[in-house]
C-alpha cells in the first residue's frame, strides 16, 4: 500500500516548535543581555522571553505526550529517546565540571588576601603580612556538618523515594483502598507509584527551603570576593536543578495520577528519574567538595 509505513521510526509531521522555540531563547538572551546592562526595558523583556519559551516547552512537550498515547513512540524511538537523554545529562555535568574546576582553581593556586569587617584586602607583591591561604584569611564559612549535611541526607532518602517509584511502575504496583492520609490525596494502599512521587517531592521542597535558609544566613557575601562566588554559583545552580527536577517530578506526578504510564511506556518518568539521581549524585560531590574541604580549617559560622 502506498504510504504505508514499515519501519519503527516516527517520521515528525511539520511542527512550528522548533522556530518558536529558537525565537523565544533569542528574546529571553536579549533581554538576560539588556539587564545586566542596565538598559531600560530589559528585565521586561527577559520576562516576556522566560514566558514565551516556558510557553514552548508546554507547547512542544504535550506534542510529544500526544504522539506516545497515539502509538508512535515504538520501542526504537523509545531507544533514542534515552540517547539523548543520557547526552542531556552528560552535558550538565560538563557544566558543572566547569564550576568544580573554577572552586579548585581558586583553592589550588589562592590569591594573597584577607576577609576583614566585610571588605576584601589583597596583599602587595610579595607580602609576607597575608599569607596565601583558602578559604581566605578572615572568611567564616558554613558548618557542613550542620544544614548541608542534613540536605545531604534530604536528597539521598529522595533518590530512595524515587526508585521506589519506579520499580513500583515497572511492576504495575498501583490501585489499592484509598484510606487515612494518603486516601485524602487520593492514593490507593498499594499505590507504590504515587507515594513514591509525593515523597520525593516533598523532599525535594524541603531541600530548597533549607537551601534558601542557608543562602539567607551566609556569612559570606556573593560578590567581592572568589570563595563567595565559586561557593554560590556552583551550589545555586545545583539548587536552580533541584528546582526544575522537582518541576519535573510534579509534571509527571500529574501524569501519574491520570494513568498515563504503563510499565512498559513511561520514559516521561523515566527521564524524571534519571535525572533527580544526576542531581542527587552533583550535591554529594558539591557536599565533599565545597562545603567539607573548601572549607577546611576555616572557622565556622556559629562555631
Amino acid at each position: 500500500m502506498a504510504g504505508a509505513k514499515n519501519h519503527d521510526y516516527h517520521i515528525l509531521p511539520p511542527s512550528p516548535w522548533p522556530l518558536l522555540s529558537s525565537l523565544a531563547a533569542l528574546v529571553l538572551a536579549t533581554g538576560g543581555i539588556m539587564y545586566m546592562h542596565s538598559a531600560v526595558g530589559g528585565g521586561w523583556v527577559f520576562l516576556i522571553g522566560l514566558a514565551f519559551v516556558l510557553f514552548c516547552m508546554y507547547g512542544w512537550w504535550h506534542q510529544v505526550i500526544r504522539e506516545a498515547h497515539a502509538g508512535d513512540h515504538t520501542p526504537v524511538v523509545q531507544l533514542h529517546f534515552r540517547y539523548g537523554m543520557i547526552l542531556f545529562i552528560a552535558s550538565e555535568v560538563m557544566f558543572f565540571v566547569g564550576w568544580f574546576w573554577a572552586f579548585f582553581d581558586f583553592a589550588l593556586f589562592p590569591t594573597a588576601m584577607q576577609f576583614v569587617d566585610g571588605q576584601v584586602e589583597r596583599a602587595a607583591e610579595g607580602a609576607a603580612a597575608i599569607a596565601a591561604q583558602w578559604p581566605p584569611k578572615g572568611l567564616t564559612v558554613i558548618n557542613a556538618f550542620e544544614l548541608p549535611l542534613l540536605n545531604t541526607l534530604i536528597l539521598l532518602t529522595s533518590g530512595t523515594t524515587i526508585t521506589w517509584a519506579h520499580h513500583a511502575l515497572i511492576h504495575n504496583q498501583r490501585g489499592g483502598e484509598k484510606r487515612g492520609f494518603w486516601g485524602l490525596l487520593g492514593v490507593g494502599d498499594r499505590d507504590g507509584v504515587l507515594k513514591g512521587l509525593w515523597l520525593t517531592v516533598a523532599l525535594g521542597l524541603i531541600f530548597s527551603t533549607i537551601q534558601a535558609y542557608e543562602y539567607m544566613h551566609a556569612p559570606f557575601p556573593f560578590k567581592g570576593i572568589n570563595y563567595g562566588a565559586a561557593f554560590f554559583m556552583a551550589t545555586g545552580f545545583h539548587g536552580f536543578h533541584v528546582l526544575v527536577g522537582t518541576i519535573f517530578l510534579i509534571v509527571n506526578l500529574i501524569r501519574a495520577y491520570q494513568g498515563e504510564f504503563t510499565p512498559k511506556q513511561h520514559f516521561g518518568f523515566e527521564a524524571a528519574a534519571w535525572y533527580w539521581h544526576f542531581v542527587d549524585v552533583v550535591w554529594l560531590f558539591l557536599f565533599v567538595t565545597i562545603y567539607v574541604w573548601g572549607g577546611w580549617g576555616a572557622p565556622v559560622h556559629g562555631g
